[in-house]
C-alpha cells in the first residue's frame, strides 16, 4: 500500500495556501494545490514542487474534479487544508446583498463544498484543517460579511468534527490573526502580523498529531509587545492615509 500522505491545499496560488503547500512538500507529502487562475497556479505549484488542479472551491463539480485528481495519486486523500478565502465587504448600510453573498460563498459555502467532495476519498486518519480568522471571535465593524463568514466557518467545522470522528477523521480550525499577505492591502491601520511561514508550520504540526488527538481549534496571533514583537506592518491603504504608526 502506498504510504505517501496526499494533501489538497485550496487557495494554493499565493499567500497562506502556497506556503502551506511548500512546507507540506518539504515534509514529504504529495501535494495538490488548487485555485481558479491556471497560469498563476501552475507557476506557483511548479515553484514548490507540488501538483496542481484548477478548481472553484464553491462549485461542487469543479472541486469534485480536484479531489479526483488528488485521489488518483494513491487512491485516497489524507489531508485537506482549506486556506482559500477573501476579505472584501464594507459597512452594512453601504453593502449590497450581492457582495455579502459573494463573501459568504467564498469563505463559508466553500467549506461545505470542500468537505462534501473530499469525504468520499478519505479514510481513517484523514484530516481537515480550516484556516479561519480572529474576526470569528472579535467581529470587525465594516467587515460584517467577512466576520460572519469566519464565525460560520468555525461553527461548520465543529459540527463536521462531531459527524466524522466515528470514521477516524480529524477536523481542526486554525484561527489566525492578521497575516502579511495581499489580503491586507485595503486595511486602513498598521498592525502586528504573522508571517505565512508561521501559519504553514502550524498546519504541518497539526497534521503530525496522532489520529487519536482531538484539537478543535488553535488560535495563532502575533505578540503585540516585548522583544519578539515584529515591526508594525503598514498596509497600502493605511500608507495612503498617512497612518504609519
Amino acid at each position: 500500500m502506498d504510504q505517501r500522505r496526499v494533501a489538497i491545499v485550496t487557495g494554493g496560488s499565493s499567500g497562506i495556501g502556497l506556503e502551506v503547500g511548500r512546507q507540506l512538500v518539504a515534509a514529504g507529502h504529495e501535494v495538490v494545490l488548487t485555485a481558479r487562475r491556471q497560469d498563476v497556479l501552475r507557476a506557483a505549484a511548479e515553484g514548490v514542487g507540488a501538483g496542481w488542479a484548477v478548481g472553484d472551491v464553491a462549485d461542487p463539480e469543479s472541486f469534485g474534479a480536484v479531489v479526483e485528481r488528488a485521489a488518483s495519486l494513491t487512491g485516497r486523500v489524507d489531508l485537506v487544508v482549506h486556506a482559500a478565502g477573501t476579505m472584501g465587504g464594507t459597512f452594512v448600510r453601504r453593502e449590497t446583498v450581492e457582495e455579502f453573498e459573494r463573501i459568504l460563498r467564498t469563505n463559508l459555502t466553500s467549506a461545505y463544498v470542500v468537505a462534501n467532495a473530499a469525504l468520499g476519498a478519505m479514510g481513517p486518519g484523514g484530516r481537515f484543517v480550516f484556516v479561519s480568522s480572529t474576526s470569528s471571535h472579535s467581529p470587525q465593524p465594516g467587515r460584517s460579511a467577512y466576520s460572519a463568514s469566519k464565525a460560520g466557518l468555525n461553527a461548520f467545522a465543529a459540527a463536521l468534527a462531531g459527524e466524522v470522528e466515528r470514521d477516524g477523521i480529524g477536523v481542526h480550525v486554525l484561527t489566525v490573526g492578521p497575516v502579511e499577505t495581499p489580503m491586507l492591502d485595503e486595511v486602513r491601520f498598521p498592525m502586528r502580523t504573522l508571517a505565512v511561514a508561521e501559519v504553514g508550520a502550524a498546519v504541518v504540526w497539526l497534521d503530525s498529531l496522532g489520529a487519536n488527538v482531538r484539537l478543535p481549534e488553535v488560535c495563532l496571533t502575533s505578540v503585540e509587545e516585548g522583544p519578539f514583537a515584529p515591526e508594525l506592518y503598514v498596509p497600502e491603504a493605511a500608507r495612503r492615509l498617512g497612518r504609519t504608526e
